[in-house]
């Protein structure tokens, strides 16, 4: 625990060295208020909430979250820091963990900062704060289940946009497999079975669900393994590049 909290402070403060850190959560700020007011038409639809806020949270992420990611371990990779990294008494598993963990606090960091929406629907109107606060709480494990994906990537090259790029195309795979484009694409050659599993896979389906207030065990399940899968993988590729 002790060199996984070392290596969580190591990274989050590593954010906040460089601009990268203030300029994504300004783009991050900035698109989420565009996005709500003028794409979404949060005054036209007249209703108190904050569904279009959060309904165009799977696309920021898809696109702004595996820049969080990419640095994690090709910028180690890149810079040589990485075999400093792995001869300290520092576990992989707990060097990966450590490493995600302040990616996904960097995100939250940012996601709570649009808290001044949540003030001004409250002001507007009279909202159910039960769904704003579930929604919240799925936006936030939706981007630690992006991250986990990111961070995987990110250790399988020194190259930070090959990573990203992954990463994004990864992502959109899980976005959109719940969309109807897709799931109609495949109910014309695959057995039913198979556009169900298709279909479970969306990060908007599971998103959607805890979107609407309901904390479902199995939206919850969906993005912990996720999360579980792409951690895995992650200390897999770091541990076939420590014994190369």
């Amino acid at each position: 625990m002790k060199g996984m909290l070392s290596v969580f402070r190591r990274e989050l403060a590593a954010y906040f060295a460089t601009p990268l850190a203030y300029v994504f959560i300004f783009i991050f700020l900035v698109l989420s208020g565009a996005t709500t007011f003028f794409l979404g038409n949060f005054f036209e639809r007249g209703q108190a909430d904050l569904a279009p806020f959060f309904g165009f949270h799977p696309w920021l992420y898809l696109l702004l979250v595996p820049a969080i990611a990419m640095r994690l371990w090709a910028d180690e990779r890149k810079t040589g820091t990485i075999e400093l990294l792995l001869t300290l008494p520092v576990s992989i598993g707990q060097a990966v963990v450590g490493k995600f963990l302040a990616a996904w606090a960097f995100a939250g960091i940012a996601l709570a900062l649009t808290f001044p929406m949540w003030i001004t629907v409250n002001y507007l109107g009279s909202p159910d704060n039960g769904v704003i606060l579930t929604s919240y709480i799925g936006s936030f494990v939706m981007a630690g289940s992006y991250l986990a994906i990111g961070a995987a990537f990110s250790a399988l090259s020194k190259n930070q946009v090959i990573a990203f790029v992954l990463a994004a195309v990864f992502c959109l795979l899980f976005t959109v497999s719940g969309t109807p484009l897709v799931l109609n694409a495949f109910s014309t050659w695959a057995p039913a079975v198979i556009v169900n599993i298709v279909s479970s896979l969306s990060m908007l389906a599971n998103f959607d669900g805890i979107s609407r207030g309901v904390l479902d065990a199995v939206n919850l399940v969906y993005f912990a393994s996720v999360i579980v899968l792409f951690l895995f993988a992650n200390a897999v590729f770091v541990s076939l590049y420590k014994a190369r």
